[in-house]
């Protein structure tokens, strides 16, 4: 679990990189950045603010080789261990980026480093270096007046309100490469900034399963429920699934099927396709796992319990209550009119 709200930044270096393939260079600043109040707290806006709505994807530093081999964990563990050293550090960090910048579709843009404390992980305090990228320039009115008139001056600047780019790399678990979050807005390029920049890889925790599982899940309802049966039953069938995750802190994959799959003949099916798909969802030699209550939450969100039928007509089913779907919703065909009907039984209607 994340909580950003009490972090303090306690030092900012900016800095800008150019495109090589262009011949653009980078500009390296020679202090670090010097912060005001209003300055700190609407930077920390800018920066946190797709970290809050986006879902908590972690990963961790990798090397084909070795860890140690890795820039940006190292440049990160150095910061951490000698903080009032951030600003030599961003530099270094900002060369590297620059030196990955050689496609001719990656934006020139400035780079924030910067050392926060008071971040809270996993109910535990720490400090935490950033690294953003803002990219996009926009068009804004600025107005001035003159003796006689207000004129309109037209400006380019950042939106404050969209990061392009950011990662976030907390000071936990540093033997196994840190728990980094990332966003990326533009996903023309995101092999630079995740593969040949940062040099991350998924971190495969108990939210990375829960996630991948439930994806996986939904993909099994849609490939092979929807048509062995019908949409009543695919939705139905997420819908289990997910309640089972929700009031179990333990994934065991033998109880799972049990309590789920409501038609034994099913289960030789889901095996073969975990056989066939889980390699995508890594996911193939998994079926123990802790539960995390945040991806269950996040997956239900997604998940979409209605059925939509061709004569404009939903049909939305409760994910938390899924025993009134299947006791007040039938599924039937009418000879006469040649067509499938859902009966529904209810005692009154409720006020919205």
């Amino acid at each position: 679990m994340l909580n950003l709200y009490s972090a303090q930044i306690e030092s900012i270096s900016l800095h800008r990189v150019g495109n090589k393939s262009k011949n653009e260079s980078a500009f390296l600043s020679a202090e670090p950045f010097s912060l005001n109040d209003e300055m700190s707290g609407l930077l920390k806006e800018y920066f946190f603010k797709p970290f809050r709505e986006k879902e908590e994807n972690y990963y961790k530093f990798s090397h084909e080789v070795d860890l140690e081999f890795n820039e940006i964990c190292n440049s990160v563990s150095e910061i951490f261990d000698n903080p009032s050293d951030n600003h030599r550090l961003s530099k270094k960090i900002t060369t590297h980026l620059f030196e990955q910048s050689n496609h001719p579709h990656i934006k020139s843009g400035e780079v924030y480093v910067v050392h926060f404390s008071d971040m809270v992980i996993d109910n535990q305090k720490t400090d935490a270096v950033g690294i953003f990228k803002s990219e996009l320039k926009h068009d804004f009115l600025q107005f001035e007046e003159n003796e006689h008139n207000l004129e309109i001056l037209i400006r380019q600047g950042i939106n404050i309100n969209k990061l392009d780019k950011g990662c976030i790399v907390f000071n936990t678990s540093r033997e196994e490469g840190y728990k980094v979050l990332s966003v990326d807005s533009n996903r023309y390029d995101a092999k630079y900034w995740l593969e040949n920049f940062l040099g991350v890889a998924p971190l495969t925790d108990e939210n990375f399963y829960t996630k991948n599982y439930l994806k996986f899940c939904q993909n099994f309802a849609k490939d092979v429920v929807l048509p062995a049966e019908d949409k009543q039953q695919e939705v139905m069938f997420m819908n289990r699934a997910v309640n089972h995750f929700a009031k179990n802190d333990n994934f065991e994959e033998s109880s799972f099927l049990n309590e789920v799959m409501e038609n034994p003949e099913l289960i030789p099916e889901f095996k073969h396709y975990k056989v066939e798909k889980g390699p995508k969802y890594s996911i193939e030699d998994v079926s123990n796992f802790d539960i995390a209550n945040k991806a269950v939450s996040d997956a239900r969100k997604k998940i979409k319990n209605v059925i939509n039928l061709d004569t404009n007509i939903q049909i939305k089913m409760d994910f938390i209550n899924p025993e009134s779907a299947e006791k007040f919703v039938e599924k039937g065909w009418d000879e006469e009119r040649q067509m499938y009907y859902y009966l529904v039984y209810f005692n009154k209607e409720q006020k919205s």
